[in-house]
């Protein structure tokens, strides 16, 4: 069932896109080499709590930590613990916070120190795939626009997209329906409404698409062990441009 929000919702919704757009922050402050997965946790942790709100993944389907910390080829649903970062490390911080009823939902992939020219294109073409995604995210569109911009731009640099992990749409629950995904062809899938509220999130590996979890049932990595990157915005379809629920506060909030 597709749940449309009102706009008192979406009043809750921006809270808590903002609280999850500032965890990203706040823990990307403390990215170093030295520094444990396991203390970005706390610092994402604390500033949730801290701000009146519940880390989303806590205990989700029993994942043990507040936020999901992938490093280089791991694509999502990292368990933060005693690794430290490395000089040359990508890091992804995903984190969710649920408060007044909702959730927000954001990721987004940082370079530890410097990096080689083939991780910082990664990035770049990570974060351009998600944003030609949220262009398309307008009423009357379908779920399948969405994955066909990123798709078509991803592939366009010789990237490839995860087709077993998708975006979603979120609101009072942190999964909810229609199912995003970043690859499609337009007009298939589920037609955008205003109200409706999705999690647009491309999951790219800079070698092939195929992914495996690892033992501890959660960490999903590449197969071919090159690294991946991952970028998520929340966005609230309108009868206009979409709105971006968790962009920080100098970034713009619309893109037409």
């Amino acid at each position: 069932m597709i749940s449309l929000k009102t706009d008192k919702d979406l009043l809750k919704m921006r809270e808590c896109g903002r609280l999850v757009a500032l965890a990203i922050r706040k823990m990307a402050a403390h990215i170093r080499p030295g520094i444990t997965t396991g203390e970005l946790d706390r610092i994402g942790h604390d500033f949730l709590a801290q701000n009146g709100a519940v880390p989303s993944f806590l205990n989700y389907r029993g994942f043990p930590k507040s936020v999901c910390i992938s490093v280089n080829d791991e694509v999502v649903h990292g368990i933060p613990g005693p690794r430290e970062l490395q000089e040359g490390d990508i890091v992804t911080l995903d984190i969710g916070a649920y408060k007044d009823g909702f959730h927000g939902d954001g990721a987004w992939t940082f370079p530890v120190g410097e990096i080689s020219p083939a991780a910082r294109r990664l990035l770049n073409v990570t974060r351009e795939g998600l944003y030609q995604g949220i262009a398309q995210a307008r009423a009357g569109r379908t779920t399948g626009h969405i994955g066909h911009a990123v798709q078509s731009y991803v592939e366009s640099q010789g990237c490839s997209v995860v087709r077993d992990l998708v975006g979603h749409a979120i609101g009072r629950r942190l999964h909810e329906q229609p199912d995003v995904p970043n690859f499609g062809r337009p007009g298939r899938g589920e037609t955008l409404r205003p109200g409706m509220t999705i999690c647009i999130e491309p999951m790219i590996n800079e070698g092939r698409p195929e992914v495996k979890t690892l033992a501890d049932d959660w960490t999903v990595v590449t197969q071919d062990g090159k690294l991946s990157a991952h970028f998520e915005h929340m966005v609230a379809i309108t009868d206009g441009a979409p709105e971006i629920l968790t962009a920080l506060p100098e970034e713009e909030a619309i893109h037409a």
